[in-house]
């Protein structure tokens, strides 16, 4: 059924790549901490840095806990799983970085997305996960389902915002720069975009 993969690569990087969906899950050190679950999706904004890293970009939203759990513990995991073709679910457990756009580290690595325009998405770090265990398994109770193509509407909302107007809306949210247990969110105000 399951295996462990040393690195990313053949046919589970093939795999991975060719998934429109993904979904992230962290939390934080506290036992009666939120768990965060997220799905993660428009073309594009998720890369393979080399074997044992990826990255994704993390847009504007209505809440932070990724970045915050992040900052407190580095624990993350993706998953994929096919909803077309052989069933499978891949897993990469691993260590996580929010890098933001004050980074010097940053352009270089946004530099790795060639496939999408960041800019009307509110771009507000890049994500960066060391994997440390990678499995897959059966995906044999996953739903076919098709893929149509990326909402639009996500750059549609934040196309109109600017630095100044992007910090402000982040500022009125309540778990942005303050997480839903009180954890360090994302640093405000927001640093110029350099894109």
């Amino acid at each position: 059924m399951g295996k462990t993969y040393e690195r990313i690569d053949g046919r589970l990087r093939t795999f991975i790549e060719a998934q429109p969906l993904f979904f992230t899950a962290t939390a934080p050190l506290s036992a009666d901490g939120t768990v965060n679950l997220s799905p993660k999706g428009l073309r594009g904004s998720f890369v393979i840095l080399d074997e044992l890293t990826v990255a994704y970009l993390d847009f504007a939203g209505s809440n932070a806990e990724t970045i915050a759990h992040l900052r407190e513990n580095g624990r993350i995991t993706l998953m994929w799983c096919a909803f077309q073709g052989p069933p499978t679910i891949v897993r990469v457990h691993g260590t996580g970085e929010a890098v933001f756009r004050d980074d010097p580290r940053f352009a270089g690595l946004l530099a790795r997305f060639p496939d999408i325009d960041p800019a009307p998405h509110g771009l507000r770090a890049v994500i960066v996960v060391r994997a440390e265990r990678i499995r897959d398994s059966c995906g044999y109770s996953v739903p076919f389902m098709a893929y149509e193509e990326d909402r639009d509407l996500h750059g549609r909302r934040f196309a109109r915002e600017d630095d100044d107007s992007l910090s402000a809306y982040f500022s009125s949210k309540e778990h942005i720069a303050t997480s839903m247990d009180g954890l360090p969110g994302l640093p405000l105000p927001l640093p110029p975009s350099v894109v």
